[in-house]
């Protein structure tokens, strides 16, 4: 699981893939800013820039991106931006999601394509995940 591999680098255990119409993963991430010194090495942005150089292309009109954690807003920017048909999350970031529960950007009516929002998937899971990782951080 791509979420748990992020762990070992000690950042925050999030994965994400992308997949294409037919159910192929185009794409592969997970969080590495602990491990790359980098602020912008989110689950989703790698993965997201993994798919584009598999496809050599930026538009991701007929993708999903799935993810363990609610995308953040620079992350919702950024799926809004490669014209994604669907997102599917886990757990609810409470503190920072951009899917639903702070702030919805991903869903935002002024976006020129509209993306579907699936939330809950293997929710128990991912946030089990997350607080285990918190856990031994303190």
């Amino acid at each position: 699981m791509l979420a748990k591999k992020a762990a070992e680098h000690n950042d925050v255990p999030v994965g994400a893939v992308v997949v294409n119409q037919n159910g192929k993963v185009i794409g592969r991430g997970k969080n590495e800013r602990e491990k790359n010194n980098d602020p912008l090495a989110h689950a989703e942005l790698i993965a997201i820039r993994d798919a584009a150089y598999n496809l050599n292309s930026w538009r991701f009109d007929d993708a999903t991106l799935v993810v363990t954690l609610e995308p953040c807003a620079m992350c919702a920017g950024a799926i809004a931006q490669s014209r994604f048909t669907r997102v599917v999350f886990g757990a609810f970031d409470e503190k920072a999601g951009a899917a639903g529960s702070v702030w919805d950007l991903i869903r935002d009516p002024r976006l020129p394509n509209k993306i579907e929002v699936i939330s809950g998937l293997l929710a128990d899971e991912s946030a089990q995940l997350l607080k285990d990782f918190f856990i031994k951080r303190r």
